[in-house]
This record gives structure tokens, sequence and C-alpha cells, in this order.
């Protein structure tokens, strides 16, 4: 008779008990911490999402803060802003214009026959009444083509650019109020043209019109903007100009406080710099919207070409900013996606590393040899690329007003130098360099025995 078989011992069974009931208490453990830890979580969660959309919001208003302070507080960039003005086909036209009409105020067709001889005088006189039309039209199109030459010669290049720089502090006296060369009313901010008056004067009186010389100084207006709402314009770009340094800076301190603020800071940082990119595209789009409003409710009497050049002169460094700061976000973006856990991410990656190590076999098999500097960048890659993405930053704060093409050449440069870095610090073996053929030494060793 076969014995009968031991039942399983009991500390046994009191062992996978145990272990089960510590299973079971460690998992009740994890879901009550989860569980404390969730409200938490939405507070930082929604803290964190308030002080991104709040910097986002400040975006465009920190960029023109920025370009208002620039323009009032840099000559060099307001010189630079307004010195393309002096050749601008419809500015010189309008310019022209001016000239010639507050010239021919001041012009008594009469007087230009008293170099003719007495005796043919009283036929002169009777004839002007049936040709003072085509008369004054002549003189108006002599007059003008004077000032066509005066205000398209390299002179009044030279006149504008200098004006400009002497009387920089106008640029504040436009935002604040005040008087000079550049003058604020309520509607409308004007430029005194009496130079030009005087330079057309001595141009007419060279060419042959003595009666020029009688025509008294002459101040004349040129209008630069205008605007229904410039008093209270003018009470928000002063705002906007004290706030010019501080403002650019508060946003990105809040773009900062809520991605260290967030649980998932990659993520944040990704919607922040994309947030910050759309509403900088819509301040783009309202400047290109403001211009149309602006021109079609400007009077009759300015020309739209010129005032159309004017605005597109003076925010053209604002739009510049705008393309900066769009360019900017998307390289961040990008950055922080590529450095991230996603597959995709992670995809993009292996594939730039199988690049750099395929370029870098057929580098060692035509006979590439990195010497000690392989290793050594091998060794402290990490510090070198940290180093490269410094030098990337203190580039671009450090470069006078950057472009949107500056951003991106910066950003080509340092992935340039971090492919070379990849290259150099590349390991020697069968995945970097080719295998030595089995039939001898490599050339180089036989040369070491020897």
């Amino acid at each position: 008779m076969a014995p009968d078989a031991e039942p399983p011992p009991d500390h046994a069974a009191g062992g996978e008990r145990s272990e089960l009931e510590q299973l079971r208490a460690r998992v009740a453990a994890l879901e009550s911490g989860r569980a404390a830890r969730a409200p938490h979580h939405r507070w930082r969660a929604f803290f964190s999402a308030l002080l991104v959309v709040v910097a986002c919001v400040l975006a465009p208003l920190a960029a023109v803060a920025a370009w208002t302070a620039s323009q009032v507080d840099d000559t060099d960039r307001y010189v630079a802003t307004v010195a393309p003005l002096a050749s601008d086909p419809a500015v010189q036209a309008a310019a022209a214009n001016r000239v010639t009409d507050v010239v021919m105020q001041h012009l008594d067709l009469p007087v230009l026959l008293e170099g003719a001889a007495p005796a043919d005088r009283p036929r002169l006189e009777k004839a002007l009444g049936t040709l003072a039309g085509p008369l004054e039209n002549a003189v108006r199109g002599f007059v003008r083509s004077r000032a066509q030459d005066v205000i398209a010669s390299d002179v009044f290049q030279r006149i504008w650019v200098d004006a400009n720089r002497r009387i920089h502090a106008a640029v504040d006296k436009a935002l604040t109020g005040g008087g000079g060369a550049v003058r604020v009313g309520n509607q409308s901010v004007t430029i005194d043209l009496a130079p030009v008056v005087d330079r057309v004067k001595q141009r007419l009186v060279d060419e042959g019109m003595a009666v020029a010389a009688r025509i008294p100084s002459i101040h004349t207006d040129f209008t630069v903007l205008r605007s229904d709402s410039l008093g209270k314009l003018k009470t928000y770009l002063r705002v906007l100009r004290i706030a010019g340094v501080w403002l650019p800076v508060l946003a990105v301190l809040l773009v900062a406080a809520g991605v260290l603020l967030s649980v998932h800071r990659r993520r944040v940082l990704v919607a922040a710099v994309l947030g910050a990119a759309f509403t900088m595209l819509l301040l783009g789009l309202g400047l290109t919207v403001f211009r149309e409003v602006y021109l079609n409710a400007l009077p009759d009497t300015v020309s739209q070409p010129a005032a159309g050049a004017i605005y597109d002169t003076l925010v053209r460094f604002l739009r510049t900013s705008v393309r900066r700061v769009v360019a900017l976000a998307v390289v961040i973006a990008l950055a922080a996606w590529l450095t991230g856990r996603g597959r995709r991410a992670t995809f993009v990656r292996e594939a730039w590393r199988s690049g750099i190590r395929a370029v870098r076999g057929a580098a060692d098999r035509a006979g590439f040899r990195a010497g000690p500097v392989g290793p050594f960048v091998h060794r402290r890659r990490a510090w070198i690329t940290w180093i490269l993405i410094a030098a990337a930053v203190v580039t671009y704060l450090l470069w006078s007003y950057p472009s949107g093409w500056v951003v991106l050449a910066i950003a080509l440069v340092l992935l340039f130098a971090m492919a070379l870095v990849e290259f150099l610090g590349e390991p020697a073996g069968p995945v970097g360099r080719a295998a030595p053929p089995a039939s001898g030494p490599e050339p180089g060793a036989a040369s070491t025995v020897g």
C-alpha cells in the first residue's frame, strides 16, 4: 500500500498569504498616496496654466513696449528707422507736392512780367488774363520739378538724417507731446519742411526765377502720423515706454515659473512657447489690419501711398520682433520636443545618431582618425553640449536686435556644432568604424611594431 501524500506545511501557506497581504497593503498605500497627490497636482496644474496664459497675453504687449522704448531711447535705432523715408518715392512725391503748393501760394505771377520791356508790358498783362491758367500750370510744373530735384538729391537725405539725429528728442515729444521740429497736435504729428522750402527757393533763383527771392520764410507742415485718438495713443505709448524694459522680463519669468510649477514641464514648455508664438502672430496680423483701418480713416488731403510708407517704416522693427519671437519659440519648442521621451522624438534622435554613425564609419574607412580628440570629446560630450548651448544663448542675447533669420542661423550653427561633437565623440568599434580585414593587421599596427 502506497503511503499517503504529505499535506503542505502550514508555514508555507502562511508565507504566501503574508506576501499577498503585503502586496495588497503596498497597492493600497500607493492608491491612497495617488489620491492624496491628485488635488495637489490639480492646483499646481491650474496655477501653471494661469501663469503661462498671462505670459502669452503679455508677449505682444512686451514686444510693443520694447519697440517703443527702443525708438525713444536709442538714437541710432531711431535714425535707422526713419532714414529710409528720405528715399521713399511716395514720401518724396508727397513732400514735393507740399513744397510746391506752399511756394505757389507766395508766387505773384504778375511780378514775373517785371523783366519784360516797358513797351511790351501792357500787352503781356492783357494776355495774362487769358493765359493765367496755362501760365500758372507751367510755373507750377517748373517749381515742382525743382522741388523734386532737391528732395531726390543726396542733400535732402543728409538734411533728413542729420535733422532726425539732432532732434531725436522729438520722438519723445511725439509720444508725450511737445514742440520743436516735430510738433504734436491733438490729431497729428507733423514735421516742418522750412529747410526744404529754402533750398527750393534758392534753386529757383539759380534757374533764373528771380521773383522767388521775394518769397518770405515759410514754415509748412508735413504730416507723419494722424489719428483722431492721438491723445489716448500718447498715454498708452507713454506707459509702454516705461514698461519697455520690465515687461519682456516679466513675461519670460512667468513662463519659467509656469514651467517649474507644472508636473509635466516639457509639455508645458512646448505649450507656453507655442502660445507666445500664436499671440505674436496675432500682433502681426493686428498691425496689418490696423494699417488698413488707419489709412481709410485719413482725410483726402493726405497722400495714401506716403502715409502707408511711413506706417510701414515706423513699424518695420516691430514686425521684425514678431518674426524673431516666432522663430525663437519654434526653435525652443522643437528642442524641447526632440529631447523628450516620446516615441516619435526617440525615433528622430535614433535616426540622427544612426546617420552620424554611418558618416563616421565612412570616414573611418576612408582613413580619418580623430586622434586624442575623439576620446576627449566622448568623455566630455555632455559638458561640451551645454557649453555650445550657452554660447548660442549668449550670442542671441548680445546680438543687437536679432531678426528671425538670425535666430534660425544661430539654431542651425548650434545644430551643426552638436553634430560635429556627435561625430568626433563616436567611439571606434564595429559600429563607428569598419572592422579590420582578417588577412592581416592594420597598416598602422605594422608600423607600430616596426
